[in-house]
């Protein structure tokens, strides 16, 4: 939270499901005939396995017909790496049609589908975009090691996150029980304060967004000296 009236930048919808298929290593394929669980879908995420393609609609415009195309549905679960209550973020559906495996697969096994609309279901709202919009969106550059800065900072620094605390000026300071962060992008950090019977989400926005990982670091170590001066800034009106 910064210390002056003025709106916290937020990725796009578009830019957080292109970070959640980035960063996934799984998903579910919901089509006719059932559900497939999908794992270890590699560093690359869904890209390396599903090559998103205009809809060529077929008759009346309900999308592609012939043998072997199915419609489907692609379920991505974003789930914070730190344990906060209530650990999921987000969730995105991609849905179309897969088409034919023998016509259409890559020499690396991946598959076409063509792209009908994305969904990205996150704090109580639902949102659709389209494939052009998904196309253009930025994929945030901490998406692959957002999970990596959040564990090390929850697991080695949670001093840091008590420091942070005086900058998110929780509405029950005295009944958080815990705060953890929850989400890292190039934009700011978002810490998850859990009281005994609620749980509340605060972002503090960097100065500047982040360009490359290397600058998340710096970005975090700038919060905390915020929160250092703004503290001595305090016992100095008090004394």
């Amino acid at each position: 939270m910064r210390w002056f009236n003025a709106p916290l930048a937020q990725p796009t919808s578009a830019e957080r499901i292109r970070t959640i298929l980035t960063a996934a290593d799984s998903m579910t394929v919901v089509t006719d005939e059932g559900r497939a669980e999908v794992s270890r879908l590699g560093g690359g995420g869904v890209a390396e396995h599903i090559h998103l393609h205009p809809v060529d609609h077929g008759i009346e415009g309900r999308g592609p017909a012939g043998p072997g195309i199915t419609r489907a549905v692609l379920e991505f679960t974003d789930i914070a790496p730190t344990p906060v209550r209530d650990r999921v973020r987000a969730r995105v559906l991609l849905t179309g049609w897969l088409l034919p495996e023998g016509e259409h697969r890559g020499p690396d096994g991946s598959r076409c589908m063509e792209f009908e609309h994305a969904v990205l279901e996150r704090a109580g709202e639902r949102t659709s975009v389209g494939l052009l919009e998904l196309m253009e969106a930025e994929t945030d550059p901490l998406a692959t090691c957002e999970a990596g800065m959040l564990t090390h900072m929850t697991d080695d620094h949670g001093d840091l996150v008590d420091v942070l605390l005086r900058l998110a000026e929780p509405r029950r300071a005295d009944t958080v029980r815990r705060a953890l962060p929850l989400a890292i992008d190039r934009y700011g950090i978002t810490l998850r304060l859990e009281y005994a019977d609620a749980h509340e989400d605060v972002r503090l926005g960097f100065a500047s967004p982040v360009r490359d990982p290397d600058q998340a670091g710096e970005r975090i170590r700038a919060l905390v000296d915020s929160a250092h001066g703004r503290f001595r800034g305090r016992l100095l009106r008090d004394s």
